[in-house]
């Protein structure tokens, strides 16, 4: 068998399907804080919308998506943080947002903590390392 090495790559673009983009988008960005990446209409009438949005100076983007053939949810994401319980205070601090009671850190895992957009997508916030 022969195996080549693949071309450099790293992860660009998460999908999360949602019920409503402009629900998400206001959850995304008025909630959690996060700026939009992208906004635009494509297809042959405009009909369809790609929307991005990120955590300010992430590289990586979160696509969200308007159901296609299936009922939205069910998506996860990690998104690492300097400081998880600092986090964790200011989603608790600005309400409105289903997350954890408090981080926790099972054996060989990291500190962490999840939260659920209103489509159920779930955000699972650590730190590196």
């Amino acid at each position: 068998m022969t195996t080549t090495t693949a071309s450099r790559a790293h992860l660009a673009t998460a999908i999360f399907t949602v019920s409503d983009q402009d629900a998400a988008l206001a959850f995304y960005t008025g909630r959690l804080g996060w700026e939009v990446r992208g906004d635009a209409r494509f297809g042959p009438d405009g009909e369809s919308r790609w929307l991005e949005v990120a955590p300010s100076g992430s590289v990586a983007r979160l696509a969200l998506n308007a159901p296609m053939g299936g009922s939205p949810g069910g998506s996860a994401v990690v998104v690492e943080v300097d400081d998880v319980p600092a986090e964790h205070a200011r989603l608790t601090a600005i309400g409105g947002v289903d997350l954890d009671p408090a981080p926790t850190r099972a054996p060989g895992a990291p500190l962490l903590f999840s939260l659920r957009d209103p489509d159920g997508n779930h955000i699972w916030v650590t730190s590196e390392g």
